[in-house]
Parts: structure tokens; sequence; C-alpha cells
């Protein structure tokens, strides 16, 4: 039977077997989806030994993204832009092709809770990783504007050299935030350690979508602290993670898996506890 898996390092709190084990009774797929913790020195041999198997494609979390655009032998566009890759998969001739879900998958998310991107003025906190990879699908959307925030400048201003040619983007430090906007994404890391980014009050006005890539039982600490500013729309990362479960399953079996059903079921297992998941610590949307 083919097997697929997600690979990272610590990986026992990985939702991707229960989201793909999901899409795979919708569509009467028939295969195996396990999460697998590789050596962080040995994540090449473990991918191998995968492959050599019966492995077909995987998923790849924190810390191999990178490694992972190394593998793979050819790339999406959106792969390259992203300069990471969350998705590997072996074609019938033995190539190797990497892919990176994780934009589509906030796209997806943010337009199933309605949020209208085109020509939107749009608010991006942090540099990251997590950033680069959304920066192209959003930009995309043709919204009017990107603004990058970081609290180290130059980090926000390489990315605007790399997007700079599909839209209009640019960047800015925390502390020169000022204006409005229609939607404020976080994807920063703030919220695994319970922390806001260094934003003004100011910046969340009750018209103005919140939506942080991180997730928990409990609402995260910058959606709580957006609730409590008066903001009527916040969104966690959990959709986020679905949507781009749902790009990669597409890319494997060539059926694209309906996501609403399966959100559903996560949103309540989490806050049931089934997935044992800490109320108090949120997890990234990438998992």
């Amino acid at each position: 039977m083919d097997q697929y898996a997600v690979f990272g390092n610590p990986i026992k709190h990985s939702k991707s077997p229960f989201i793909h084990t999901l899409f795979a009774h919708q569509t009467a797929q028939q295969l195996i989806y396990t999460a697998i913790e590789a050596p962080i020195d040995d994540f090449k041999g473990s991918l191998n030994h995968f492959f050599a198997g019966a492995g077909k494609g995987c998923n790849i979390t924190v810390p191999f993204k990178e490694q992972a655009f190394q593998y793979a032998q050819q790339l999406t566009d959106r792969a390259t832009l992203a300069g990471a890759v969350n998705t590997l998969k072996l074609t019938d001739d033995g190539l190797i092709i990497g892919d990176n879900t994780d934009g589509a998958g906030l796209i997806l998310d943010l337009k199933n809770n309605h949020i209208d991107l085109k020509d939107a003025r749009i608010l991006l906190l942090g540099a990251g990783g997590a950033t680069r990879g959304v920066c192209g699908p959003l930009l995309a959307e043709s919204p009017k504007e990107l603004i990058i925030a970081n609290r180290t400048f130059s980090k926000a201003e390489t990315l605007v050299g790399i997007f700079s040619g599909l839209g209009n983007i640019s960047a800015i430090e925390f502390s020169n935030l000022e204006g409005e906007f229609d939607l404020i994404i976080n994807a920063t890391s703030a919220s695994l350690s319970g922390e806001v980014p260094p934003i003004s009050a100011a910046l969340v006005r009750p018209e103005t979508a919140i939506y942080d890539m991180m997730y928990s039982a409990q609402p995260t600490a910058f959606n709580k602290w957006a609730k409590q500013l008066g903001a009527r729309l916040v969104i966690d990362g959990l959709g986020m993670l679905v949507g781009q479960a749902a790009e990669s399953f597409a890319m494997w079996r060539g059926l694209k898996p309906r996501t609403k059903q399966v959100l559903t079921e996560l949103r309540h297992n989490l806050s049931n506890k089934i997935l044992k998941i800490g109320e108090k610590h949120a997890v990234s949307s990438c998992k």
C-alpha cells in the first residue's frame, strides 16, 4: 500500500496523520500516513529510507523545510519563491518534486472566512520562513498593499527584494507602524510562548480582520489581545493547516479533498483534547 508521512523533530504532536486519514476516507483512497521523527543530523538518510520503500510522498515541518528544498530534484515555482519545501512527491519515473503548500493553505482559509484580499491593505508581522512562504500567494490575490513588519528591518527588506516583482510590497519596523489595515496576519512565533508582537493597539479596529498562523485549544495570545481591543473577526491557523494538507494530498493523489468537514472534526477533537494538545500552548499551523 502507498505510504505517506510527515517528517519533523519533534513530531509527536503533528495533526497531519489525523487530517490525511480523514482525507483518504473521504476520497476512498487506499494509503497509510504516519509521523516520522527524523534525526536532526540525518534527515536525508530518513528520506532515502522512506522513498526506497513504499513511500510515495511526504510533508516536511520544522526544522527540515530548507533541507527538503535542497533534497528535491525539481521545484515548483511557489517552492522556489518560498525558499523552503513542505511537500515532496515521488513521481512514477523516480523524480522527487518539492512544493510549498503553506501559502495556498492560508489563502484557502482566508477565503473560507470570507476575507476579500483584492485591493486590501495587508499587514504581515514577522520576516521568517512562515512569512516568506505566504508572500507570493498573498500578492497573487492583488492586494492594494502588502506591508511586512519586523523587529529586524533588514530581514523584512530582504523579503521585499525577493517579491517586489509580484506586487506592491514594502517593509517597515514594528516601531514605525501606523495607519489602517484590512487584514493583520501574525506570522511570528510569539504565540508559541504566549506573547504578542510589539505593535500598537491602535492598529486593531473593529473592522480589521485578525489572523494568527498559530493555533491552540484556547484563543492564541495574539487573537485574545485583538479580541479585547474590539476586533470582530479573529482567526487562528488551524484552517491553514488543513488547507495546506489538502494541497499536498491533491498533489499526491490527483484529488482535492473537501476541507470544511475535516476542519470541524479537528477543531472538535482539539477542544476536547482528544489529540492531547495542551490548552496553554499554541502550535504552528505547518504541522
